[in-house]
């Protein structure tokens, strides 16, 4: 709290820190924002068993909500750091996790970007009241608001799923054939729609107009060839204005070799 408070537009200590690089710290700038520090949440969480059965697709929800709250924590300790700033909200924030060698099944959910201020005074935070987030690049922020939209949050939605083992018949008769294996293919477009649905539902409750940059990942973590995450993410978006103009891009030629 001490770092943070120093960090304070008008301290005569203040300074800021960000990991975003030079041309995406310039374009920041250039859209109206001012980087105020580098802010991050952290949460190592123990994430607990839940057996799935062998031959059923099924969500295993403990999972699910592990997941979920531990990526929350981070998330929110992070957007604390930025309040502490005074933010409008946070650019460039990445989400990771590691599993930790220390303990069995422990991970550290972390949240990172960098908080900025606007230059002008505007409604940049979300109707929570609380700063905006976003995975966007600093390019890709600066075009955003440019065409005149704001992000309102990262928003996301998360599946841990369990996939059917197939039978032995079915796996023998397969065998030297062409041919879909249809509870694996309901399994994935299942699970994919759990994450995409609750990634949308978040971007409701925050009156968004749609989502940008959405990425969805799989990730099997430590659960086994049967068991895996569907993570859905990205920025949750608003109109500033009417009317959107798109810059045009410019040819540019290097006159280096």
């Amino acid at each position: 709290m001490r770092r943070l408070a120093e960090m304070r537009p008008g301290q005569k200590t203040s300074l800021f820190t960000s990991d975003l690089t030079v041309n995406e710290f310039l374009l920041v700038r250039e859209a109206g924002f001012r980087p105020l520090g580098l802010v991050l949440g952290s949460s190592i969480y123990h994430v607990g068993f839940q057996r799935g059965q062998w031959s059923k697709n099924q969500e295993l929800d403990r999972l699910s909500q592990a997941m979920y709250h531990a990526r929350e924590l981070a998330m929110s300790r992070m957007e604390a750091e930025a309040d502490v700033l005074g933010a409008d909200g946070i650019v460039a924030v990445r989400l990771e996790i590691e599993f930790k060698e220390f303990g069995t099944d422990l991970a550290e959910f972390v949240a990172v970007g960098t908080a900025v201020k606007a230059e002008e005074p505007g409604e940049w935070r979300n109707n929570t009241g609380k700063p905006f987030t976003s995975d966007l690049s600093g390019q890709d922020f600066w075009t955003l608001v440019q065409a005149g939209y704001a992000p309102l949050g990262m928003v996301m939605g998360t599946c841990v799923y369990h996939i059917a083992h197939q039978r032995f018949r079915q796996m023998v008769g397969n065998l030297g054939q062409n041919v879909e294996i249809p509870q694996y293919t309901e399994a994935l477009y299942d699970a994919r729609e759990l994450a995409m649905s609750r990634m949308q539902a978040e971007a409701e409750q925050l009156e968004a107009e749609g989502i940008v940059g959405v990425q969805l990942l799989s990730l099997p973590h430590r659960w086994g060839g049967h068991t895996t995450e569907f993570f859905a993410i990205g920025t949750a978006v608003k109109p500033l204005r009417a009317d959107h103009r798109i810059a045009k891009p410019q040819l540019v030629l290097p006159l280096t070799d």
